[in-house]
């Protein structure tokens, strides 16, 4: 294990790389590259943050709790401007971001501006009429008429005059205006969008929510309108979802993945082991192959809880019980039971692909991860200090905090909207920013996931690398070289696979209390088994006798709020040659990068408005990165 002492911006930030070994041009000249280490590079050598998941008053949940921002709003918003919050106050970005995606939600699209307007089809419909009136209430009413809301659509209660669905003219207008928007703010180098939308799928309240992110530009986007969850337009089944992005691709020739998020609130349908939707039928190799191909990507954190780990799941990680939400499902309909949290959590999800893997040929949960907001709000504000809730409702006020959020049939709390946490960040690693680049890269699953800050880490596996490749300034190109990136299968080799990892503290924000590796695998026996190595860590800490490294520390000043750098690492590295090596177990391998703690969102909130927190709400907190895996997979 190495602390890196050099300057680290040279390695992640700045173009500082040689090209000795990689020359897929056949070009000539010595080492068979040309002079210019930076001409012809093969490999992408810079990092771009952005967020996937955002919903504008275009989304009934948002509109409808007083949410006025539009997508134009949010595009300014997100490229750096200052704009003006559903509730009147200015707000900016600390930094612009590199790329953004609205994610309105597919079903009832264009419907709430008629619902808040009064529309006559609208007014004609009791449940229109209703929340015509709750809405235009404002304040909480509004607030909880977006919960009542998203609770009736959960169930299926939605009356069909508020769920407007494809051959409403209105439906149509929406999209195309969501296509132009995305257009007039995309500029490939600065700042990218996406075209892109939410399929909403909700089955008795049991989140399975996909975000649907286009390659491709107008041409191609305006031949179809989104897929719906509602029959007979859509379907809430994700196989239909799939089917439809075939038809998409086979149609336009154009190219489509998909995200799922919240497993968290799936109440163990989001990696179950069995077809929920044909009677807990087992699953098929199509069903694999299907999910494989178009669910690239996985959100395992964003405002709604975090979701890479569980501590009853994990009861040897000590860094598992990072925001849990586990309540029940989305609606609180039904609450959560152990069983089902197998089915929700990302680590879980993985172990789940490698066991399916086994049997049907394929690994259905074969994901990377990358983070998001999922704000209502319109705003992607990721920062602690500058947080404007999932709602409109929970924008900055002295009351955000103490709200009761759910409640159980029965009137119990479910949750409160202390628990709410600052969205992730979404992190590529493009030859460019360009939405070509960042999708491509996306699809590979070079990315990783962050809570918020933008912390650098770079991760590769392969069976040559050497102690000193991680004090290497063109460790990139080492990283090709000698091995697969994040996102990547390992094939065999000779000996045990090693690691080279390195993150680079966000240049604004925390130092580093230590990089880890979670390898998940199969034993001899087929059962699922995991293990959390610290691999690089600050200060001159030692494990315990049980192989713990003791805590980094606390510089926290909660009167202030903030924290100093006195502890922990601005970067960290290292080499890591998994010990526990079996060349006949199938196995995935991820880094895990964790800040020293800093104050929490609640904490700056009890400054600000002068309020104390109760002693059950969270002031502190410890962010981090999670990369893509790395999967190993045996010879069969």
């Amino acid at each position: 294990m190495f602390r890196l002492i050099f300057p680290a911006a040279l390695i992640l930030g700045s173009p500082a790389f040689a090209q000795d070994a990689i020359n897929p041009f056949g070009l000539t000249g010595p080492s068979g590259r040309p002079y210019s280490p930076y001409a012809e590079r093969a490999f992408p050598t810079q990092v771009y943050f952005g967020d996937t998941h955002v919903h504008t008053g275009l989304s009934g949940d948002a509109g409808g709790g007083g949410t006025r921002l539009m997508p134009r709003d949010a595009y300014r918003f997100a490229r750096g401007e200052q704009v003006m919050s559903n509730t009147g106050q200015p707000v900016k970005l600390s930094r612009p971001l590199d790329f953004f995606m609205i994610t309105d939600h597919s079903d009832a699209m264009g419907a709430i501006t008629d619902i808040i307007g009064g529309a006559p089809n609208i007014l004609a419909d009791e449940q229109g009429r209703y929340f015509h009136e709750e809405f235009n209430k404002g304040g909480e009413a509004a607030l909880a008429a977006a919960l009542e809301l998203t609770a009736a659509f959960a169930q299926g209660q939605v009356s069909p005059a508020l769920n407007y669905q494809p051959g409403n003219p209105a439906y149509a207008r929406v999209w195309d205006d969501i296509i132009d928007s995305a257009e007039e703010y995309n500029e490939p180098g600065v700042f990218s969008t996406f075209i892109a939308y939410e399929w909403t799928s909700l089955v008795a309240g049991n989140n399975l929510h996909r975000n649907v992110i286009f390659r491709d530009g107008p041409q191609r986007t305006r031949q179809i309108l989104p897929y719906t969850t509602t029959p007979p337009v859509g379907s809430p089944n994700p196989r239909d979802l799939w089917n439809w992005l075939e038809n998409y691709e086979q149609t336009t020739g154009g190219r489509v993945l998909v995200i799922p998020h919240n497993g968290n609130l799936s109440n163990g349908w989001m990696f179950s082991l069995v077809d929920d939707f044909a009677d807990g039928a087992p699953l098929d190799p199509t069903y694999a192959e299907a999910r494989n191909r178009w669910e690239r990507l996985y959100e395992p954190t964003q405002i709604k809880g975090d979701g890479e780990a569980h501590p009853f799941l994990s009861p040897d990680d000590e860094f598992a019980d990072f925001e849990t939400w586990d309540y029940g499902n989305l609606d609180a309909s039904v609450p959560k039971k152990p069983d089902m949290l197998p089915g929700e959590y990302a680590r879980s999800g993985l172990l789940r692909g490698l066991s399916l893997e086994h049997k049907l040929g394929t690994n259905p949960f074969k994901f990377g991860l990358g983070g998001a907001s999922d704000t209502h709000t319109g705003l992607t504000a990721p920062d602690n200090d500058n947080f404007f809730g999932k709602f409109t409702g929970y924008e900055p006020s002295e009351e955000r905090s103490q709200h009761v959020s759910k409640t159980y049939s029965d009137g119990a709390v479910a949750l409160r909207s202390s628990q709410y946490i600052t969205g992730g960040l979404t992190a590529v690693w493009a030859e460019e920013n360009s939405r070509e680049a960042i999708w491509d890269a996306m699809h590979r699953r070079e990315t990783y996931a962050t809570t918020g800050p933008r912390i650098r880490v770079r991760m590769f596996g392969g069976y040559s690398f050497k102690e000193d490749d991680a004090l290497r300034r063109d460790l990139a190109l080492v990283g090709y070289t000698k091995g697969v990136p994040m996102g990547s299968d390992l094939g065999t080799g000779e000996g045990a696979p090693s690691f080279l990892v390195y993150a680079l503290r966000d240049p604004v924000g925390a130092n580093l209390d230590r990089i880890q590796i979670i390898k998940g695998w199969l034993d001899t026996e087929g059962q699922q088994q995991e293990k959390v190595y610290d691999i690089s860590w600050s200060g001159d800490r030692e494990p315990n006798a049980n192989g713990k490294l003791p805590p980094v520390g606390n510089t926290v000043d909660l009167s202030i709020p903030s924290w100093t750098n006195k502890i922990g690492a601005s970067e960290l590295g290292t080499v890591w040659k998994d010990p526990d090596f079996d060349p006949l177990e199938s196995a995935f391998y991820y880094a895990r990068v964790i800040e020293i703690p800093t104050p929490r969102w609640t904490a700056y909130d009890a400054v600000k408005f002068g309020i104390e927190m109760p002693e059950d709400v969270q002031l502190i907190t410890q962010e981090r990165a999670y990369t893509s895996p790395i999967w190993y997979v045996p010879v069969q």
